[in-house]
């Protein structure tokens, strides 16, 4: 079994800024490629931004600038900081871990999903 536990969500003015945890945990050999990726109300999940194992990093163009993908290998943790936030940021934010088992099998995992609103 795997679980994705993700904090850091919460209410914040524009402008200001959140850092979203997310850690991986149970019967992992090693974790690969980890995302963000977040769904507005009444729209469909977008990827927000990705991370190698190496720290290659990728964003989707709407948040380059001013948000950071960051990873501790050896926590299994991904961290998304968040800067100058704007209200089109408000969405639920889930992260993705690619994770080979201690049992050999690989599968993608997805956590709960964290809110974060963003008031103008």
């Amino acid at each position: 079994q795997v679980q994705l536990v993700e904090s850091g969500g919460g209410l914040v003015q524009a402008g200001g800024s959140l850092r979203l945890s997310c850690a991986a945990s149970g019967s992992i050999f090693t974790v690969n490629y980890m995302a963000w990726y977040r769904q507005a109300p009444g729209k469909q999940r977008e990827w927000v931004a990705g991370i190698t194992t190496r720290g290659n990093r990728n964003y989707v163009d709407s948040v380059k600038g001013r948000f950071t993908i960051s990873r501790d290998n050896a926590k299994n943790t991904v961290f998304l900081q968040m800067n100058n936030l704007k209200p089109e940021d408000t969405a639920v934010y889930f992260c993705v871990a690619d994770i080979l088992l201690s049992s050999g099998g690989a599968n993608r995992y997805w956590g709960q999903g964290t809110q974060v609103t963003v008031s103008s």
